[in-house]
């Protein structure tokens, strides 16, 4: 676990916070911490169909969600990998290591029944993400297991959905925090 990982700013009282505020916003309210999972090939990025997948790469992506993270007041902690397990595994941190997910599970998302229950027991919002339109391409593509659990799905507007996916959780977790009176963030 790096240094930032370990540093927490410590908590504010968040109730002078303006209506719809997102986490980070006026006030200084602790940072929340948002998973940002990319399945099975994502790390070919710009070089795998770049006619579907466009031209840039994981490492593009990841700049891309960091600097959104940042204007939102949130931690991004990226990771990729090509095996179901370790996906599992990380859903399963972020019970207790996350406020929020995104997930592109990749083909995964087709027939992984696992990743359908880490999703279920992560206890998180999860937004799933598909870089490419799913109902335009081959017709077993619409079909995922996960966004019957997910909290929301953003398919079909390229890299801009993660974007958009992080955008909507820092939303989704104002508000929570909103109607619980917690500022998200807290020790876990």
């Amino acid at each position: 676990m790096g240094a930032a990982q370990r540093y927490r700013r410590p908590v504010r009282d968040t109730r002078r916070a303006f209506p719809g505020a997102l986490p980070g916003d006026a006030l200084g309210a602790a940072r929340m911490k948002i998973f940002v999972l990319n399945g099975p090939n994502l790390n070919l990025l710009g070089e795998r169909e770049p006619d579907i997948y466009g031209e840039q790469t994981l490492d593009d992506l990841e700049d891309m969600c960091r600097a959104r993270g940042k204007d939102l007041g949130l931690e991004i902690d990226f990771r990729q990998s090509n095996y179901e397990g370790e996906i599992v595994d990380w859903l399963q941190d972020a019970r207790n290591a996350a406020d929020g997910v995104i997930l592109n599970a990749g083909a995964l998302s087709h027939y992984s029944l696992a990743i359908h229950d880490a999703v279920v027991v992560a206890r998180v919002p999860v937004i799933e993400v598909h870089i490419s339109n799913v109902f335009a391409r081959e017709e077993w593509r619409e079909t995922s297991v996960i966004s019957s659990v997910a909290r929301g799905v953003i398919v079909g507007l390229g890299l801009e959905g993660y974007l958009l996916a992080l955008d909507a959780l820092g939303m989704i977790l104002a508000t929570e925090a909103t109607a619980t009176g917690t500022t998200g963030g807290e020790e876990r």
